[in-house]
């Protein structure tokens, strides 16, 4: 394997089916641009002469759209910035924290991250989708899931303020789960 010794940027984004981490190398000299997502080779192009541009190609299970754009900033010196879905990484992020939940939690010595897909109300543990069975309770809705030999539950309950709209805990084997900031 050789050195990535044009490597210029790294980017970790996260997505219901985990964490990916993107690495862009570019030769200046060489034109060289090579696109890595979770250390696995998506793009290699050798001799471009257009220094400046974009390269796009998708990240994880749900195939989500990732653009490096390539700009001169002065001389020989370049920005890299990416996007997801078309936003800034910043924004898509900001944006993403409305309409996901995430927990991070250890059973038995091994952890698990779990996310909630408030507009799907799809469930994700460690990349997978799992199985759910929703159902109506007396004060909001119940998730019920599996985490190995854990029973897991996701409640959503209204908090009775409209800005704050509904609030989702996640209880694994009867105790309430902290929400993780990403």
């Amino acid at each position: 394997l050789e050195k990535m010794t044009d490597l210029v940027a790294v980017w970790e984004v996260a997505l219901s089916d985990g964490v990916h981490k993107i690495e862009f190398e570019h030769g200046t000299t060489s034109g060289k641009r090579v696109v890595y997502v979770d250390g696995k080779e998506l793009i290699r192009k050798e001799w471009m002469f257009k220094l400046v541009g974009k390269e796009t190609f998708t990240v994880g299970a749900s195939k989500t759209k990732a653009t490096i754009n390539i700009d001169a900033v002065s001389g020989f010196a370049y920005e890299y910035t990416l996007e997801i879905n078309g936003k800034s990484l910043k924004k898509y992020m900001e944006n993403r924290s409305k309409t996901t939940n995430t927990w991070i939690l250890s059973l038995g010595g091994m952890d698990y991250r779990v996310v909630l897909e408030k507009d799907t109300m799809d469930v994700w543990c460690n990349g997978q989708k799992m199985e759910t069975a929703g159902e109506f309770v007396e004060d909001g809705t119940e998730t019920h899931f599996s985490v190995g030999n854990h029973s897991c539950c996701i409640k959503a309950v209204s908090s009775g303020k409209r800005k704050e709209g509904i609030i989702h805990t996640l209880i694994v084997d009867d105790r309430e789960i902290p929400e993780a900031v990403e």
